[in-house]
């Protein structure tokens, strides 16, 4: 047998039906589309147009909530963070955040923070710091038996929401200031 002489079992692959050979294939003239129209044409793509009814995305009703300040946290159980550590993926010697995983290949990507689940927490053994942005209680007592350290650092929401909270109180510091300025000149 030589490369030239490689063919699939006879029947393995059924060839394409060939449109627009005349009558009598079945398939002639308008090539199975039908008359004339919209459809007929090349490049129509109708997706979701039934016929001209009401379409199904119109006749059911909207449902729920989409929060567009939603925060999207990564989330790693300790049973993966465990198995990363025997691989030697990640040094359990230094400290452990979202960004180590990244560069280890362990998460594909930061997102907006690193939360730590408990799950695999019974055969977790390795004394570890971890930076994260929050942790079940389940996850922060199995890493405080092995004899680490969860470290629960503020999340963007809650930085901005401290940073807002400063400027507000600045402002009425800086109206009080103007006030009592403003009530002295006039009396």
């Amino acid at each position: 047998m030589k490369l030239n002489e490689i063919r699939d079992n006879k029947g393995a692959r059924k060839g394409r039906k060939i449109l627009g050979r005349g009558i009598g294939s079945g398939l002639g003239k308008t090539s199975g589309r039908g008359g004339k129209g919209q459809t007929a044409r090349s490049g129509v793509a109708l997706n979701g147009f039934e016929g001209g009814q009401t379409p199904i995305y119109r006749r059911l009703p909207k449902r729920g909530f989409n929060n567009i300040f939603r925060l999207d946290y990564q989330e790693i159980n300790l049973g993966k963070l465990q198995w990363a550590i025997d691989e030697k993926r990640v040094d359990a010697s230094k400290p452990i955040d979202a960004k180590t995983l990244v560069a280890a290949g362990i998460l594909r990507r930061e997102f907006d923070g690193l939360r730590v689940l408990g799950d695999g927490g019974d055969d977790f053994k390795a004394k570890v710091q971890l930076i994260a942005h929050g942790a079940t209680k389940s996850a922060i007592a199995a890493v405080e038996k092995a004899g680490g350290k969860i470290e629960i650092v503020e999340t963007k929401r809650e930085k901005v929401e401290a940073d807002k909270a400063k400027k507000r109180e600045r402002q009425a510091k800086r109206k009080a200031k103007e006030a009592k300025k403003g009530g002295g000149k006039a009396a």
